[in-house]
């Protein structure tokens, strides 16, 4: 059966495999209910306002998917029947689009075509909403997991991808995505209350999450979610939800700079979008130019291109140490956080950095942070 509006929902937080400690930590943080950590995501439990506080409140969900029933099923007609007298206007709205999504795993019924099928039919035929082949086209997805002859529905209440803050029009080659930004800045021990400074800025990523968390300005307040085309949703209840918070203006600032004048226009203009231009300044410089602002130190954190994408690897040697020399000679006090897909750039740094974590998937490469601790 459909799970009731004001009950207890698994809801599953998404978050690229090797980060989901640091998504657990937020989410805890932020007051979400006995967070669980799985491969791939997080689980927390609790009402469909939950479902809304997770896509508005946390920085490091990829996407938020809310289980909504399940039933055993052993082969297509049993699929069929229970798909027809599940309860699916008490979720779907006869006037959405919905697309549905299916997986089989060790499962009698193993064809996944042929179970996307049959919801989609039982969807169209006992609420009537349109069903729509095309991602783009759909404002709700339904994902069907058929697992030991378990089927387990579940809707996307995102929508886009969480990393579309709503804020950001402009971005370089390789840009750097908000939610892994977020995860990377509290994996540097970043909270929101020092200055950060990255010396490559690109489209202001890092410099931009920074701003936002020290000032409590909520990643999802400029955008729209598929839950909001539910039957769930509660359009007052969200207004209520949306306006309780009110930003604070943060005790530092956040600086970014790069060498290429268009990046430095980028970030300026995304960084006014965001509602965040009084606290950040961005400036073109080399990174043998750069200096510590006034007041204490911080975090310099980095995504500089890796060579794997853009340019050549050995030209990059030279970039990296650069960084290394300048950051080593003159930020002392200050934290590094670099982010790279190869290791022996970053070692070419000559930083001394900590152990590091497992790689990150990240738009085809993998891709690790390296770590100091206060520079000496």
């Amino acid at each position: 059966m459909a799970e009731q509006e004001n009950s207890e929902l698994d809801i599953f937080l998404v978050v690229p495999p090797g980060l989901e400690q640091l998504l657990a930590e937020e989410a805890r943080e932020k007051g979400f209910a006995l967070p669980e950590v799985s491969r791939g995501g997080v689980t927390v439990r609790g009402p469909w306002s939950e479902v809304w506080r997770a896509n508005l409140t946390l920085r490091g969900a990829t996407r938020v998917l809310v289980r909504v029933g399940s039933f055993r099923a052993m082969h297509p007609a049993q699929l069929d029947k229970r798909s027809r007298k599940f309860p699916w206007g008490q979720i779907l709205r006869p006037d959405v689009p919905v697309k549905v999504e299916a997986t089989c795993k060790r499962s009698r019924i193993y064809h996944a075509g042929a179970a996307v099928q049959r919801v989609e039919k039982a969807i169209s035929e006992t609420l009537g909403a349109p069903i729509v082949k095309e991602a783009d086209k759909a404002r709700v997805q339904l994902k069907v997991r058929i697992e030991d002859d378990l089927c387990t529905f579940s809707v996307d209440a995102s929508g886009e991808s969480l990393h579309k803050r709503g804020h950001k029009q402009a971005m370089g080659k390789a840009p750097m995505r908000e939610t892994l930004a977020a995860l990377f800045l509290r994996q540097c021990g970043y909270r929101g209350d020092e200055p950060v400074l990255d010396p490559m800025c690109g489209s202001g990523t890092f410099v931009i999450e920074a701003a936002e968390i020290a000032a409590g300005l909520e990643p999802g307040r400029a955008r729209r979610f598929a839950f909001e085309d539910l039957a769930t949703f509660d359009p007052d209840a969200w207004v209520a939800m949306t306006s309780s918070t009110q930003p604070a203006a943060p005790a530092h600032r956040f600086y970014g700079s790069d060498r290429n004048a268009g990046a430095v226009k980028m970030a300026t203009d995304n960084a006014t979008r965001a509602g965040v231009s009084d606290w950040v300044s961005f400036s073109e410089k080399a990174i043998s130019d750069i200096v510590p602002p006034d007041g204490p130190p911080g975090l310099v954190i980095v995504n500089p291109p890796y060579g794997a994408r853009i340019g050549n690897r050995k030209l990059l040697f030279g970039l990296y140490g650069s960084l290394g020399k300048t950051l080593m000679e003159r930020f002392s006090g200050w934290r590094v956080g670099i982010v790279t897909s190869d290791g022996g750039l970053a070692k070419a740094t000559g930083l001394p950095f900590l152990p590091t974590t497992p790689p990150v998937a990240h738009g085809g490469l993998k891709i690790t942070l390296h770590r100091t601790d206060p520079l000496p």
